[in-house]
């Protein structure tokens, strides 16, 4: 095929890619050692490459020739010839986990520089162009946070805006909402940026013990959108997890009797509204999209009515006839919310508060002065969505998405239009895409003035996969470049503009 001529840039992708180490296995697909990839586009041409992030992680996992260091889903263990006064000291120095640095899902960037992530307070700064691995930085050491999300938000000054979850800090649990600069006086050292970062402000966890797990966030422009569900953390499960012989994962429940909870802090006065919005009890991991219209916010997720898709990845599960043995007991539907910021103060009690003709959603006054909240049901079956990134924070029509029916495994990429609810679609037999990732041109006016790119993978081992280019207005396909490297499924990645990759010249 053709790719147009303004491509020019890089595709990177993060996700797990070794299971195995030594005579060990990881036990859940999540925990696997991070394999970054990338597609350079030059000229017409695609130039592919990967390689393992070597994180401290990998390095002590690789050296000792078996896992070592403890995952979401895997506990390792010291050396059992270790003497038993080691064992002990080992033990308590677990309490609160020193996490790992295999920065597994996605990439972040701040100012020029490029990051890989997970959720725990280490990111790994890596070069886009040659994939190494340089520093690694602890967040905790700029801010009071255990963990954080893996996909932060950028605004239109170049500002990186995350979340993270503070467990320990003066014994109370909360969540942080922080900022991290672009870019810092040239005389300030390397990673200054994160010694500029800046707390938003903070949000009381409604648990002390039990904070909210949680995957991101939603941005409009004025309000910060988070999301508070009652899948939750044990913490004091989490503190002893390690002496108990099993995983953090196992400190993880979900209790469908509880309400969810929706937080709108103002960017403006760092405060929150202080009306109490909440819905029925939900399990999410993507915000779509949020934005405000006449005195409403409007947020859209992909929301579960369990936390099966978690289970769903355990490797003893991912066996050659998985997909037609594994269902996911709720599928992933796409919700959307609508919360009135100003309404009459004096309206009835049962009434509902939407003003806004275009959805079906909810928000219903209670006795006690809370809204409670119902989606309007936007679409099902599509997950890892991504939208044009101009339009984040603000109206918009197009989602674009893999689809995923009652299995976990995506086997077509989507195009959704949120209003007028029409879907288009890409699928190919055997072929399973990534996140599609949209890129605009340059000349873009509309919405969907662009390409879509997704890398597919092959559940047939005689077929090689390839990276797929498509017009993202029509969805037809422009061209693909095929890899003849075995390539596994990935999680998340950016597109980098040729434009935003500095060479270094020193």
């Amino acid at each position: 095929g053709q790719l147009p001529t303004w491509l020019q840039g890089i595709l990177l992708r993060n996700g797990p890619g070794m299971h195995t180490i030594g005579d060990t296995k990881y036990n859940h697909w999540f925990d696997g050692l991070a394999l970054l990839h990338s597609f350079t586009f030059k000229n017409g041409e695609v130039y592919y490459r990967s390689k393992y992030l070597r994180s401290d992680s990998y390095n002590c996992n690789i050296e000792a020739n078996r896992i070592v260091v403890s995952e979401f889903g895997t506990m390792a263990y010291p050396d059992p010839c270790k003497n038993i006064f080691a064992k002990a000291f080992s033990y308590l120095s677990h309490t609160i986990p020193e996490f790992t640095d295999n920065c597994l899902i996605n990439i972040m960037r701040t100012g020029n520089d490029f990051y890989a992530t997970s959720e725990t307070n280490f990111i790994r700064k890596i070069d886009p162009q040659t994939l190494e691995t340089l520093d690694k930085v602890d967040y905790s050491k700029y801010v009071a946070v255990n963990t954080l999300t893996s996909h932060p938000h950028y605004d239109s000054a170049g500002n990186v805006l995350n979340m993270g979850t503070s467990i320990v800090d003066k014994g109370k649990t909360k969540y942080i909402l922080f900022k991290i600069p672009p870019s810092v006086p040239e005389k300030e050292k390397k990673n200054s940026c994160f010694k500029n970062l800046e707390v938003v402000c903070s949000i009381p966890s409604r648990s002390l013990l039990h904070p909210s797990y949680y995957h991101s966030f939603g941005i409009t422009e004025n309000y910060i959108v988070f999301i508070e569900q009652p899948f939750r953390l044990d913490i004091v499960k989490m503190a002893t997890a390690y002496i108990r012989g099993v995983n953090w994962a196992s400190c993880l429940a979900y209790n469908k009797e509880e309400k969810t909870w929706f937080h709108f802090v103002d960017k403006k006065t760092k405060k929150e509204v202080s009306t109490k919005f909440y819905t029925d009890a939900m399990v999410l991991f993507h915000h779509i999209n949020a934005y405000e219209e006449d005195g409403h916010i409007i947020f859209d997720i992909i929301a579960y009515t369990d936390n099966s898709l978690y289970e769903m990845f355990y490797l003893k599960k991912l066996t050659k006839d998985f997909t037609e043995k594994n269902k996911l007991t709720s599928i992933p539907t796409c919700k959307r919310f609508v919360v009135p910021l100003q309404y009459d103060k004096d309206a009835e009690v049962g009434s509902n508060l939407v003003t806004l003709p275009s959805t079906t959603a909810t928000a219903v006054k209670e006795k006690d002065g809370s809204i409670y909240c119902q989606p309007e049901i936007l679409c099902e079956g599509i997950e890892l969505p991504r939208i044009n990134y101009d339009y984040n924070g603000k109206k918009y029509k197009y989602v674009f998405a893999t689809e995923v029916q009652w299995n976990p495994v995506p086997t077509k990429i989507a195009k959704f239009n949120v209003q007028t609810k029409e879907m288009l679609q890409w699928g190919e037999d055997h072929g399973w895409p990534s996140e599609p990732i949209f890129v605009p041109s340059p000349d873009a006016r509309e919405e969907d003035d662009g390409i879509v790119l997704t890398c597919v993978v092959m559940s047939d081992p005689k077929e090689a996969p390839f990276l797929l280019v498509l017009d993202a207005k029509t969805f037809k396909e422009l061209g693909r470049a095929t890899v003849d490297v075995e390539m596994h499924l990935d999680l998340h990645g950016m597109f980098i503009p040729e434009k935003d990759l500095k060479f270094d010249t020193e």
